[in-house]
């Protein structure tokens, strides 16, 4: 049975209390509640920015809002690049746990050594750094399972390149923030890039959106590019020259295709190539693109333009004979000499021939300004007006500085440096009966006014000339086309070394256009240092344009010409420089 107890008859209740300690008490708590109010001035009112600013430090965001890139199609509406969405991994540092095993299995998923991913976890920012981005969803998925806390991914966009190593210097590439940094990507990087958005928001500490701070800023995506490029065209001229530089063990090689009713830039391919969306190991041999940044003496392609000028200027006719015997030629203290003696030609034969002796003589009959101008109005010496990077000038001397023996030697392509653009370009005029029209990367709608360079008679008397060049008898019989009529001229030159020539290194070089009685292409073809017994332009670049013309002319849709298979001559024929 329980006790009952007399709480009122304790000693220690019944005992007076002091005054003092109860006032004491109170106002001790008066005294905290005036130091918190005084804290809460200090933070709210006096010092409201500095707190504020600490907190966006830790707990608030600006996300960025990626915008989509562009496309970049062919003339067809085929895609030659796309964005795609893809995760990157990013960490918050403090909030990794240090499990040895974990890190390990975690930089193994992300193919990343160990110790770049401790640094990384240690050295940056606590609240944010990229541990690997724009990785596989497979990568990704395996990080999700490893439940790392601290771990997270977020969206962003990469470049697909269907087109590959074929279209890579066209098409270029961007690097992993989305800018451009070859090619159309580099040159229309602004148009295809489009403008990020941003979004302001609060995170906690396992990275995930509270709320939204202020206005959601739209991304605007990228418009879409269409190039003039022909992605069919494009990959057998690239698979072709790759053949071409494999067979011959050359060291690279070029190939352009120009429209001659537009302008357009049908296709544009240089071997090595790289494949842009996977750059590991890539080498400037690679990157270069040739056809447009390498400059060289083009050697006998150079031939036309001097017997076009002469003929412009009257001073001589497809029939005037020129003795070219016995096969050299003395100018000063300099000897010029063709590969072997001709005898009497005509202005015909002399392009046929390929004849140094005889293109000599005609240009010396004219002044160096003459010459100068015929070379400078067909875009040598000149950067091409295309917005593309690496586009260079070439070398193109001013005429007062030239010796007879310079004149001479400049009219068979040496002494003088072109680009194989530049030289794709100048042989337009031939095609388009002496205008030389202006070139374009992008699409273009309707025919295209060109500049009269010569006059249209000389045209056409040159591409009859350019055309027995690729018959029996002429330096590229290996040109011709089945069911399409063709012309062009070889150029065969040593290449320069120190402050000579070397005596085995060469380029071969053809230029030409098809179909001949009213051309739609101009296509021209450099083969730099075959090294596998045949170097002539004739032997290593002429197959490579009688492939390329045969499937550009066809996806054109342009009808057969000529209704017999040509008889190609398989013996040898020596080529002149």
């Amino acid at each position: 049975m329980s006790r009952s107890i007399a709480y009122t008859s304790s000693p220690l209740l019944a005992s007076p209390t002091p005054v003092w300690r109860s006032k004491f008490i109170v106002a001790t708590i008066a005294l905290a509640f005036a130091g918190l109010v005084g804290r809460s001035v200090y933070i709210q009112v006096l010092e409201n920015d500095f707190f504020q600013h600490q907190g966006e430090v830790r707990f608030t965001r600006t996300l960025s809002l990626p915008a989509n890139r562009g496309r970049i199609l062919d003339r067809n509406g085929i895609i030659m690049a796309s964005s795609i969405p893809v995760p990157s991994i990013w960490a918050i540092p403090e909030d990794v746990p240090r499990d040895p095993d974990g890190l390990k299995k975690l930089a193994t998923i992300l193919n990343i050594p160990l110790a770049e991913l401790n640094k990384k976890l240690e050295d940056e920012d606590k609240t944010f750094v990229w541990l690997k981005r724009q990785v596989d969803e497979s990568v990704a998925s395996e990080v999700t399972a490893l439940g790392l806390a601290g771990i997270y991914q977020r969206k962003e966009y990469k470049l697909q390149y269907p087109e590959g190593e074929a279209a890579a210097h066209v098409v270029g590439f961007t690097n992993v923030e989305d800018q451009g940094q070859e090619g159309v990507e580099l040159t229309f990087n602004k148009e295809l890039g489009g403008k990020n958005g941003s979004r302001r928001v609060i995170k906690d500490r396992m990275g995930r959106v509270v709320e939204d701070v202020g206005e959601q800023i739209a991304p605007v995506d990228g418009r879409d590019l269409q190039l003039s490029i022909d992605s069919k065209v494009q990959f057998f001229a690239f698979q072709k020259l790759k053949d071409a530089v494999l067979q011959h063990k050359a060291k690279a090689g070029s190939v352009v295709v120009l429209d001659i009713h537009t302008g357009e830039v049908l296709a544009l391919a240089n071997y090595p190539s790289y494949v842009p969306d996977k750059r590991q190991n890539l080498s400037g041999a690679q990157l270069r693109n040739r056809a447009l940044t390498d400059t060289f003496e083009p050697g006998s392609t150079m031939k036309p333009f001097v017997i076009a000028l002469a003929l412009n200027k009257g001073n001589v006719k497809p029939e005037t004979q020129i003795q070219t015997a016995p096969g050299r030629m003395t100018i000063g203290s300099a000897t010029i000499s063709d590969s072997h003696a001709h005898g009497v030609l005509s202005v015909t034969e002399v392009i046929q021939k390929s004849s140094n002796i005889g293109t000599a003589k005609i240009a010396l009959q004219m002044q160096p300004r003459d010459m100068w101008e015929m070379f400078n109005n067909v875009g040598f010496g000149q950067k091409p007006i295309l917005p593309f990077p690496g586009a260079v000038s070439g070398r193109l001397r001013p005429y007062k500085s030239w010796r007879p023996i310079e004149q001479a030697t400049m009219s068979y392509g040496y002494g003088i440096s072109v680009s194989l653009f530049q030289l794709a370009h100048a042989y337009t005029i031939f095609a388009r009966d002496g205008d030389l029209v202006p070139v374009s990367m992008l699409k273009v709608s309707g025919p295209i006014v060109g500049v009269p360079v010569i006059e249209a008679r000389h045209a056409h008397d040159v591409r009859n000339m350019l055309h027995l060049v690729t018959g029996p008898g002429g330096t590229a019989p290996k040109a011709q086309t089945m069911g399409y009529s063709v012309g062009g001229k070889t150029g065969t030159a040593h290449k320069v070394e120190g402050r000579g020539y070397a005596d085995k290194k060469y380029r071969g070089v053809f230029a030409g256009l098809a179909p001949i009685d009213s051309p739609r292409i101009a296509v021209a073809i450099m083969i730099d240092e075959p090294s596998n017994g045949q170097y002539f332009g004739g032997d290593v670049a002429a197959p490579v344009f009688s492939q390329t013309v045969q499937q550009t002319l066809k996806v054109l849709g342009i009808a057969p010409d000529m209704s017999v298979k040509p008889q190609v001559v398989t013996l040898a024929v020596p080529e002149s420089f």
